[in-house]
């Protein structure tokens, strides 16, 4: 799994047992599966539509590094389904896992479309030399 983002915890981020709130963690998660599947399949017009079971493991608190890593695990027709796991990039402790992110490529109609892509691309491969 690659680790994509890095997020530093801050006071505004905390809950009131001085820990990081599991719904900050979870924005920053759904962002980064946007922005990751935007790059892969060249279209800024994406939706979430499911994100399965969340297993909060550990926690972080204020000043903590924490790092954000998706996978892809299948493509569909008009989906992408990822894998996440966030970690304390500290304590190197993971604070929590998600098995299924399905986001949707939609047209300019907004509905599902078909995204043609069927393998991870790297941007560095697209760029001519």
């Amino acid at each position: 799994m690659r680790f994509h983002t890095r997020k530093w915890v801050k006071p505004e981020d905390l809950n009131p047992n001085q820990t990081l709130f599991g719904g900050r963690l979870l924005a920053w998660i759904d962002e980064e599966a946007a922005l990751y599947t935007i790059i892969q399949l060249e279209n800024t017009r994406i939706v979430t539509k499911y994100i399965s079971e969340i297993n909060f493991m550990s926690s972080a608190k204020q000043g903590d590094i924490i790092e954000i890593g998706i996978e892809v695990i299948k493509f569909g027709k008009s989906s992408l389904t990822l894998k996440c796991e966030a970690r304390n990039k500290m304590t190197r402790e993971t604070i929590l896992t998600v098995d299924n992110i399905i986001m949707v490529n939609l047209g300019d109609d907004g509905k599902p479309k078909p995204h043609g892509k069927t393998t991870v691309e790297y941007v560095k491969d697209r760029i001519e030399e």
